[in-house]
């Protein structure tokens, strides 16, 4: 218990754009490793940190029918705060994480309460960089994790760009990989569609929420008690 308070006290002074471990989850091909996860820090409030996974850690559909859907009913939002938080975090690690209060989730999807959740379309806009941008801060395009990229049971097969626009790849210690598009939580006006980061770092808003060639990064609120 007092080795995880130094640790996080560590973290307490990180500042947007740096990034720490917390938390695992399998990110290799086979799916039975359990690698810590990358977190980038989006805004440090002085008492609790915004983070954002720095991979797309999966691919899910936004709900599992092609429906009228709101966030807090979506299959997605379910899956974050239940099977994921519970597969990526300990007790231990639990204690840290906050009860976001999260609005900005579409006309007509009433507020919830999350321990995990996406971004919103605001909190995308103010706190991540688009492509022609200088800033440390989170970067909108992403890259998946091998996990995420292998074809699910349930059919889900994550997009991986492959074209000729330079734009939609990045390049990590060599290697160059086509970036993925991912989900936000906000709905445009039809609530059969979501939000998602596109090409080149856009915002779009047709996904339609049983798509299963999206990817999740998920956010949380770290708090220190």
């Amino acid at each position: 218990m007092e080795k995880d308070n130094v640790a996080f006290t560590l973290h307490l002074s990180a500042k947007p754009g740096e990034i720490f471990t917390f938390g695992t989850y399998p990110q290799t091909v086979g799916g039975e490793d359990r690698t810590p996860i990358k977190w980038r820090v989006l805004q440090n409030s002085g008492s609790e940190l915004f983070i954002l996974s720095e991979y797309i850690l999966d691919c899910r559909r936004y709900h599992g029918e092609n429906a009228d859907i709101t966030w807090r009913d979506s299959d997605l939002r379910r899956w974050l705060n239940d099977e994921f938080y519970n597969a990526a975090f300990n007790d231990s690690e639990k204690r840290f994480i906050k009860t976001t209060h999260c609005a900005d989730n579409g006309e007509g999807s009433a507020d919830t309460e999350d321990k995990v959740f996406l971004p919103s379309v605001s909190e995308v806009k103010e706190l991540t960089y688009k492509l022609d941008e200088v800033s440390l801060s989170a970067k909108r395009r992403a890259i998946a994790t091998e996990f995420a990229r292998i074809k699910k049971n349930d059919g889900c097969h994550l997009y991986v760009y492959n074209k000729k626009v330079k734009n939609d790849y990045i390049t990590e210690e060599g290697e160059e990989s086509g970036c993925s598009w991912w989900w936000l939580r906000t709905q445009h006006g039809s609530s059969s569609r979501a939000f998602f980061i596109g090409p080149r770092s856009s915002i779009r808003s047709y996904g339609r929420v049983n798509l299963a060639c999206y990817g999740v990064r998920p956010a949380l609120v770290i708090h220190f008690q």
